[in-house]
C-alpha cells in the first residue's frame, strides 16, 4: 500500500522505506495528500532506508526548505543528509527571476548598454590581438629560417589563385552596371562620353579593391575561422602550446601574409575585369570604340587614382586576416561556437573594410589626391 511510505505515530508523521525515484508515482499522490498535515505536525525522516535525488526533491517539497534541512541535521544518515540539504539549496534558488519592473525603455537602454560593452571589449581584443601578431612579425623579420614559406604559398592559392574568378566575374558585371547608369543619367545631358571616367574612376579608386575586400573577407576570413576554431576545438592549439610553439607564428602569420600578398593582386584584377566590363557597355550600347576608350582612359585618368585605390589593399588584407584568426581563437569547443564566431568574422570583416574605406576617402580628399 502506498501509505506504508508515511505513517503516523502519536499524531506525528513518520517518513519510511524507500523514498526513490521507482517509487515516485506514489509518493506524489502521498505528499499531495499529507502537505497540509506536515506544516501543523512534527515530521521524523529516522524510517527512511533509501533516498535518491528525486526522493529528496519530494521531502524538501512536503517540510519546505528550512525545515527539510533541519530534519536532515537531526535525523539521516550523513550521505543522505548531504543529499537533502544540497536539493533544498538548489531548491531555494529560483530558476527563473522575472525582472520587478518591465520597463521597454529601460530594457531596451539596457541592451544598447550591454552592446556597446561588448563592442568595446571586442575592439580591446582586436587591438591586443594585433599588437601581438605584429611583435610576431617583427621578431621574425630577421630569423628567415623560421619563415613558414610552404604554409603562407599553400593558403596563397587556396585564398588569392582560388578567388580570381568569383573576382573577376563580380567586378566585371559591376563594372558593366556602373556603366550602364552613367550611360542613363548623363544621356539626358550628352556628356556619354564621361561614362569611361566614371567607370575608370570609380574602379580605380574604390569599388576595384572594395568588391576584392569584401569577396575577400566572406571567403577567406570564414574559412580562416572555421579552420582555427575546428583546431581549438579539438585541442591541437593547446597541444601546439605544450610542445612549446607559438600558434601566432604557426598558424596566424602565414595566413595574414598570405592575404597581405594575394588582396593586392586581386584588387589589380577586379579594377582591370570593371573597366573590361565598362569597356564592353560602352562598345555595344554608347558606340565608343575600344580604341576611344582607351585614349580617354590614358588621357583623363591619372596613375595616383591607381596607386591610391592599391594603397587600402595591405590594410584590407590585415584587417580581413586578423579578424579571421581571432574569432577562431575565440572558439569555446562546440559546433555552435563556430558557426557564431565565423558569422562573427565575416560581419565584422566586412563592416571593418567598409569602415576604414570611407576613413580612406576622406583623408584622400582632404590632401587633394
Amino acid at each position: 500500500m502506498p501509505n506504508e511510505w508515511i505513517t503516523r505515530e502519536s499524531g506525528n508523521l513518520s517518513l519510511q522505506h524507500e523514498w526513490t525515484l521507482v517509487h515516485y508515482q506514489a509518493l506524489t499522490s502521498l505528499v499531495a495528500r499529507y502537505g497540509d498535515t506536515a506544516k501543523n505536525h512534527a515530521v521524523s525522516l529516522g524510517g527512511i532506508t533509501q533516498l535518491d535525488t528525486a526522493g529528496a526533491a519530494l521531502i524538501v517539497k512536503l517540510l519546505g526548505i528550512e525545515n527539510a534541512k533541519q530534519q536532515a541535521a537531526n535525523s539521516l544518515p550523513t550521505k543522505q543528509q548531504a543529499l537533502l540539504v544540497r536539493v533544498a539549496e538548489a531548491m531555494e534558488t529560483p530558476l527563473d527571476v522575472e525582472p520587478a519592473n518591465n520597463n521597454r525603455i529601460v530594457d531596451a537602454l539596457a541592451t544598447v548598454g550591454q552592446q556597446m560593452v561588448g563592442l568595446w571589449s571586442q575592439q580591446r581584443q582586436l587591438l591586443a590581438f594585433i599588437g601581438l601578431v605584429l611583435a610576431t612579425l617583427f621578431s621574425l623579420l630577421f630569423r628567415p629560417h623560421r619563415w613558414r614559406f610552404t604554409a603562407t604559398i599553400a593558403h596563397i592559392h587556396s585564398s588569392g589563385l582560388n578567388a580570381v574568378p568569383i573576382v573577376a566575374l563580380l567586378t566585371f558585371m559591376v563594372g558593366a552596371v556602373v556603366a550602364f547608369l552613367g550611360a542613363t543619367v548623363l544621356q539626358d545631358f550628352g556628356a556619354t562620353v564621361y561614362t569611361i571616367d566614371l567607370v575608370a574612376f570609380s574602379f580605380l579608386r574604390e569599388f576595384g579593391v572594395l568588391l576584392a575586400a569584401i569577396l575577400l573577407a566572406g571567403r577567406t576570413a570564414s574559412a580562416f575561422t572555421a579552420q582555427l576554431g575546428a583546431m581549438k576545438s579539438n585541442e591541437e592549439i593547446d597541444a601546439l602550446q605544450a610542445q612549446g610553439l607559438d600558434p601566432i607564428e604557426l598558424l596566424v602569420l602565414p595566413r595574414v601574409i598570405a592575404l597581405l600578398i594575394s588582396l593586392p593582386l586581386l584588387a589589380f584584377v577586379g579594377m582591370l575585369s570593371g573597366l573590361v566590363g565598362g569597356a564592353m557597355v560602352a562598345t555595344l550600347s554608347l558606340d565608343i570604340s575600344i580604341s576611344q576608350f582607351m585614349t580617354t582612359l590614358q588621357k583623363d585618368v591619372s596613375v595616383s587614382h591607381f596607386l591610391v585605390g592599391l594603397s587600402k589593399a595591405p590594410v584590407f588584407a590585415f584587417v580581413i586576416g586578423v579578424i579571421g584568426c581571432l574569432e577562431g581563437f575565440k572558439v569555446s569547443g562546440s559546433a555552435q561556437s563556430v558557426g557564431s564566431h565565423t558569422t562573427s568574422s565575416v560581419v565584422q570583416s566586412i563592416f571593418m573594410v567598409i569602415l576604414i574605406d570611407a576613413l580612406a576617402a576622406l583623408f584622400f580628399m582632404e590632401l587633394g589626391w
